[in-house]
């Protein structure tokens, strides 16, 4: 070609340490939102790289490019993925106007990168919270259709009867549905103890299920969140997952 600039969609692969990215991976990477997300933005022409809009799928950029979104230069920010074992009397927010303890003072150290919470547990349920900046895989690990395991050890105010739990295991109807409970074991003489495992994330469904009975929950602490577990985790600490761990999240979701 003579002379002219090249097409600006033309990235080279040998571009140095500069790694070439779709668009819309650049921007799931800034935390703006999911990938899919961003390609709706693409399309309605809500995205400029180096002042131009951009609404072709599949464009590429790199480290050099100025992408801009509501007059905003995005940065991509490296992902980071954090567990927490919560303890008792934190709330699952980012602040709290009241000055109530949360999540968030509790992983302040783990990361430069500004990490979100990955669900909820309420105040007083403790266990597995994790925290990322993976906007896609955050929306995945929560979103109804993927039904991520989650597994809760419960401690009840009164023994469970047989027909109790016969009934939570056939389906509960609560007002926002019929909570369906995958498996559900006692694990104490006396009946007040029990394994739970759900795939569904409504909120509070493990008290509103055994509260639908009669039940008060004394105790809830989160086991298992998909195949992460508390293994070497005291409460109230947090260590950032393997890239095993990493990678057995994104193949569930």
């Amino acid at each position: 070609m003579k002379g002219g600039k090249k097409p600006l969609n033309k990235k080279e692969d040998n571009t140095g340490s500069a790694e070439v990215l779709r668009l819309n991976k650049y921007i799931a990477n800034s935390g703006v939102c999911s990938r899919r997300e961003a390609d709706q933005l693409i399309a309605e022409g809500k995205i400029k790289v180096n002042g131009k809009v951009i609404t072709e799928l599949g464009f590429k950029v790199n480290a050099t490019d100025k992408v801009v979104f509501q007059g905003k230069q995005l940065n991509p920010e490296t992902l980071q993925y954090v567990l927490l074992n919560k303890p008792t009397d934190f709330i699952t927010t980012m602040s709290d106007p009241q000055g109530r303890k949360t999540v968030m003072q509790l992983v302040k150290n783990a990361c430069d990168e500004r990490i979100f919470p990955v669900g909820r547990l309420d105040r007083k349920t403790t266990g597995l919270l994790l925290f990322t900046n993976d906007g896609e895989l955050a929306k995945k690990l929560t979103h109804p259709s993927h039904q991520i395991k989650k597994i809760y050890q419960v401690t009840l105010n009164k023994p469970i009867t047989n027909n109790d739990f016969d009934a939570i295991l056939a389906g509960v109807p609560l007002e926002d549905g019929l909570a369906n409970v995958r498996e559900l074991a006692i694990i104490d003489e006396d009946n007040t103890s029990l394994g739970i495992e759900i795939h569904i994330g409504k909120n509070r469904i493990v008290r509103r299920i055994f509260e639908h009975f009669g039940y008060d929950v004394v105790k809830l602490d989160r086991v298992m969140f998909g195949p992460l577990t508390k293994k070497n985790l005291p409460r109230g600490k947090w260590r950032h997952l393997s890239d095993k761990e990493i990678g057995q999240l994104k193949r569930l979701s």
